[in-house]
C-alpha cells in the first residue's frame, strides 16, 4: 500500500524520512517550477502532490487503479483529480521539463564536470507505441526505425543534455503524421486555439526537422555549457546543419547518409557523398579511419561565407568492406575528436531503454487526450532525472537499472519500519491498559525488546531513510 509519507509532503512521517524521491523533489524545486509553468490547482489537492503521487507509482510497483483503491489514500483524492491535472491544455509541461532539467544541470551537474569535458545536446526520436488504441487523439501510423515495421502511435522526438557521464532530458514532442491519411484520429475541435495544448497539437503534425528548432528554442544552450549538437542521419541535411550553426552558438556532429539528392561543395564542384568518397585518398591497410575531407554545405553564414564542415570516413566494424561518414562543423576537431564526441550520442539510446523498460513510458496510463500523454511523459522523464542525478552523486558507479530497484527497496523499507513502529506503539498501550504498568516499566520492557531484535530488523527503525 501507499504510505502518506510518499504522497503528502507536509506529513509528520515525511519529516522523519530521508527518501530519495522526496529529496529529489526538494532538490529540483518541483513546486516552484510547476507554478512558473502555470501548472496549479485553484482548490483541492495541490498540483505538486498529484505529480508526486504519479511519480511514485512505478517505485511502488503499483498501477494507477490499484493505488486509488488503497485505504491509505485520502478520500478526497479521486481518479478525476489526477486526470483533470493531466488533460488540462493550459499547462505548459514543456516549460516545466526544460526548467527542471536545466536547473539540475546548472546547479548539480556542471560543478562536477571538468571545463575541458565536452558538453553536448543530443537529438533523437523513438517509437511511442499505442498499438492497441483506436481513439487516441492524433494517433498515427508511424515507422519504427529499429525494426522497419509500422505501428500505431507517435514518434517521440527528444532533446537531451550530456557530458558523457550523465544524460538529462530537456524537451520532447510527440509527433503524429503530417499526412492526413496516416492519422487515425484528428485533434479535439473543442481545444481553445489560444492555449499551449493547441500549439503542441499543431506542432505534432509538422516535420520533425521543424520541431527540432522549437525544442532548441525552449532551452538556453550557453547556460548549459553546450557547444555541440549531435544527431543521426535522419536529421543530417545541409540546410538543417547550416541553420543550427548560423542561428545558434552551436556546432554540429552527426552521421550523414548516402543520398543522391544531398550534395556538398568541394573545390568549386558539387558532389554527393559517394562521389566524395571515391575522390578522397584513403589510408592504407586496416585503418579504422579511412579518410577525411573539408567541404562546403552550400549555405552562407552571417558574414556571407560558405559554411565549412569536415567529413570523416570510418570503417564499418560490422561490415569490413563498408564505410560510414561523420560530419563536424568544427574544423578544429581532429578525426578522432569527431568520432569520440559522436559516441556520446549513445546516451540517449540508453535513456530510451530505461524509460520504456523500467519507468513505464506509454504503459502506465491509457490516456486518450494528447495533453494527458504529454503530461505523463513529462513525469516519466522526471523519474529518469532522479535516477540520473542520484547515479552522478553516488560514490560508486551504478547502472540506472540497479538504482531504480534500490529506490523501490527503499520504499519497502520505509513501509516496513512504519508497520513495526505501529506494532510497538500498540503493544505499549496494551501493557499500560491491561497490565497497569508504569511508563518507566513499559519503556524499559520496549528497550529490552528492541535490543533483542536482530540487526536486519533493528536497522530500518534506527535509520528509516537509509536506502
Amino acid at each position: 500500500m501507499f504510505s502518506l509519507s510518499t504522497i503528502l509532503p507536509n506529513s509528520n512521517e515525511n519529516e522523519k524520512s530521508n527518501s530519495r524521491m522526496l529529496r529529489f523533489f526538494t532538490q529540483a524545486k518541483i513546486g516552484t517550477f510547476l507554478h512558473q509553468s502555470n501548472i496549479h490547482k485553484e482548490k483541492g489537492v495541490s498540483a505538486r502532490i498529484i505529480v508526486q503521487f504519479i511519480f511514485a507509482l512505478v517505485l511502488h510497483g503499483m498501477g494507477f487503479s490499484r493505488a486509488l483503491e488503497s485505504e491509505r489514500i485520502p478520500k478526497h483524492f479521486q481518479k478525476d483529480t489526477v486526470y483533470d491535472l493531466l488533460k488540462n491544455p493550459t499547462y505548459n509541461w514543456r516549460k516545466f521539463l526544460a526548467c527542471v532539467g536545466s536547473y539540475l544541470v546548472i546547479k548539480y551537474i556542471l560543478p562536477l564536470t571538468s571545463k575541458d569535458r565536452d558538453r553536448v545536446l543530443i537529438f533523437d526520436d523513438s517509437l511511442f507505441s499505442r498499438n492497441r488504441s483506436k481513439v487516441v487523439e492524433l494517433l498515427a501510423r508511424v515507422k519504427d526505425h529499429t525494426t522497419g515495421r509500422y505501428f500505431k502511435g507517435f514518434r517521440m522526438l527528444t532533446l537531451g543534455w550530456s557530458d558523457g557521464a550523465t544524460f538529462m532530458p530537456l524537451a520532447f514532442s510527440l509527433l503524429s503524421s503530417k499526412n492526413v491519411a496516416s492519422r487515425y484520429r484528428e485533434m479535439d475541435s473543442k481545444i481553445d486555439k489560444r492555449t499551449v495544448g493547441y500549439h503542441r497539437r499543431q506542432e505534432a503534425t509538422q516535420k520533425s526537422t521543424e520541431t527540432m528548432f522549437n525544442l532548441l528554442d525552449s532551452i538556453h544552450p550557453k547556460k548549459l555549457g553546450a557547444k555541440t549538437v549531435l544527431f543521426d542521419s535522419w536529421f543530417a541535411y545541409p540546410a538543417i546543419i547550416s541553420k543550427i550553426v548560423k542561428n545558434y552558438p552551436l556546432h554540429v556532429v552527426c552521421m550523414i547518409k548516402r543520398s543522391p539528392k544531398i550534395h556538398y561543395t568541394y573545390e568549386g564542384e558539387s558532389y554527393t557523398l559517394n562521389q566524395l568518397y571515391k575522390k578522397v585518398r584513403k589510408k592504407r591497410g586496416r585503418a579504422k579511419i579511412l579518410a577525411s575531407i573539408v567541404v562546403g554545405l552550400g549555405h552562407d553564414d552571417e558574414n556571407g561565407n560558405e559554411i565549412q564542415a569536415r567529413i570523416v570516413f570510418v570503417r564499418d566494424r560490422n561490415r569490413s568492406k563498408k564505410w560510414l561518414a561523420l560530419l563536424t562543423t568544427n574544423l578544429a576537431h581532429t578525426e578522432e575528436d569527431a568520432i569520440r564526441i559522436y559516441g556520446k550520442r549513445w546516451e540517449i539510446e540508453c535513456f530510451f531503454k530505461v524509460v520504456k523498460s523500467h519507468l513505464r513510458l506509454a504503459k502506465e496510463f491509457q490516456c486518450q487526450s494528447y495533453d494527458s500523454m504529454t503530461a505523463h511523459t513529462t513525469i516519466v522523464f522526471l523519474r529518469y532525472m532522479m535516477l540520473s542525478l542520484s547515479a552522478r552523486e553516488e560514490e560508486d558507479p551504478k547502472t540506472l537499472g540497479q538504482l531504480f530497484y534500490m529506490c523501490c527497496d527503499e520504499l519497502d523499507d520505509l513501509r516496513f519500519a512504519e508497520a513495526l513502529m505501529t506494532i510497538l506503539e500498540v503493544l505499549g498501550s496494551m501493557l499500560a491498559e491491561e497490565c497497569l504498568l508504569t511508563d518507566e516499566q513499559i519503556n524499559e520492557f520496549l528497550d529490552r525488546f528492541f535490543n533483542k531484535l536482530p540487526g536486519f530488523l533493528r536497522n530500518p527503525l534506527l535509520n528509516p531513510g537509509a536506502a
